[in-house]
């Protein structure tokens, strides 16, 4: 008898929690479409107004206690940076022979192509950094615009990274920020011994002998056509691939919300859409795991190489990795099994550029607040981090209550100015 009602107990809890599940994901599905009409309608407002010209002003303010004599310099040095950021973007309008006469004139003002006594040392500080440290996880970020655009919101991705992996190592890619502004930026995180540096790249370093060597010099002698889109977005997108050829990890970009450890994941890129049927049908590079030279990251350089194209958005981040990923899959043969793994949305990309706005938002009725529930506990379970798709958010607030408010109350450091 005893044993009868147990496994009928059993029964009830087996259906009771197979009912409770399905009700979620009706509701996430339901809300999903519900909030994703939202999003749609309301997306335009978040549009940043700014000009791609214009450096954006940081939320994230800190004040050094430097000397009159030191502030001035350090203010010059960010006015330099500004500018330099603004010079790596060319007027419209232009032929592309305009375009590369503009680009050969102006090469002098690129101090990202530029070597120096700093980025001399690149290679030496990287080793020191990850030697002198057991890292459980070694991260990679870029960050090429102005150190005064560093703010609160890509502070909370720093935060979110080692209130996961607090062991783990994280190297950030910028001249702007291996600064004594840079320095103070990140000093909340060193003072309490996270292991976080920001490191001056020698692209030629990087570059040298791999497949993106001959191009990258063809470059810096101006006889490339940079194109319409920054030269700083396209250099991120290979500079992410060359790090990770030369030193294996992770690369990251800055707009993330890491919910939990990366430490299991091995070669692996994140599928950002799936078809109905369940296979992928766009990858992106927002991040990027794999060992050193890796000979996936090798074919990656050796597209971006072959049909570099400025003018076009994607061409050289996210459709490149598709295309080339795409094309293995279409070989059956054994030599095109690169031994990697392609990883679901639910893992970096749980909501598209589109329904980002939803994340942001608090609506005070009940079924919006059902809906933040049931979406939090879907991320809970396959979700690494959130994708903030900052080009469309980042001048959305975060409002009280919503997914990407409670996200970051969970998994932040210091927690100050969330909203």
């Amino acid at each position: 008898m005893f044993d009868y009602y147990r496994k009928n107990r059993a029964r009830k809890i087996h259906l009771f929690s197979v009912l409770s599940f399905a009700l979620i994901i009706s509701i996430v599905t339901f809300s999903d479409n519900l909030i994703s009409n939202f999003s749609s309608s309301h997306s335009i407002a978040f549009v940043s107004k700014s000009s791609s010209q214009q450096p954006l002003k940081s939320t994230f303010v800190h004040k050094p206690n430097f000397s009159k004599k030191k502030e001035t310099h350090i203010i010059k040095e960010e006015v330099q940076d500004i500018d330099d950021h603004v010079n790596l973007v060319p007027p419209f309008n232009l032929t592309v022979e305009q375009r590369i006469s503009w680009f050969k004139k102006k090469l002098p003002e690129f101090s990202i192509l530029k070597s120096s006594r700093l980025s001399r040392q690149f290679n030496s500080r990287v080793n020191k950094f990850l030697n002198s440290r057991n890292c459980r996880v070694k991260f990679f970020m870029t960050w090429i615009s102005p150190a005064n655009t560093f703010g609160r919101r890509e502070f909370f991705a720093l935060e979110t990274l080692f209130k996961s992996h607090p062991k783990g190592c994280l190297i950030i890619l910028s001249r702007t920020l291996d600064t004594p502004h840079g320095v103070k930026i990140l000093n909340p995180l060193t003072e309490l011994g996270y292991n976080v540096v920001s490191v001056t790249p020698e692209l030629s370093f990087l570059f040298n002998r791999t497949p993106v060597e001959t191009w990258y010099a063809d470059l810096k002698k101006g006889n490339k056509d940079p194109g319409e889109i920054p030269l700083a977005q396209n250099l991120s997108n290979l500079i992410r691939l060359a790090v990770l050829y030369k030193y294996g990890g992770v690369y990251l970009d800055t707009d993330f919300i890491i919910l939990k450890d990366f430490s299991s994941l091995r070669n692996s890129i994140g599928a950002q859409s799936v078809s109905a049927n369940g296979n992928w049908t766009r990858l992106n590079n927002a991040v990027l795991i794999f060992d050193r030279k890796h000979p996936l990251l090798y074919k990656f350089m050796e597209e971006f190489a072959l049909s570099f194209d400025g003018n076009k958005w994607g061409q050289n981040g996210p459709y490149l990795v598709s295309r080339v990923v795409e094309r293995l899959k279409m070989m059956s043969t054994q030599k095109y099994q690169l031994n990697f793994t392609v990883l679901p949305p639910i893992s970096f990309y749980p909501v598209d550029w589109v329904r980002i706005p939803g994340f942001f938002m608090k609506l005070n009725t009940r079924t919006h607040s059902r809906w933040i529930d049931a979406k939090l506990l879907q991320l809970s379970g396959e979700t690494y981090g959130v994708h903030l798709w900052n080009k469309q958010s980042s001048n959305m607030r975060i409002e009280k209550g919503s997914i990407i408010g409670r996200l970051i109350s969970d998994h932040c450091l210091f927690c100050k100015d969330i909203y």
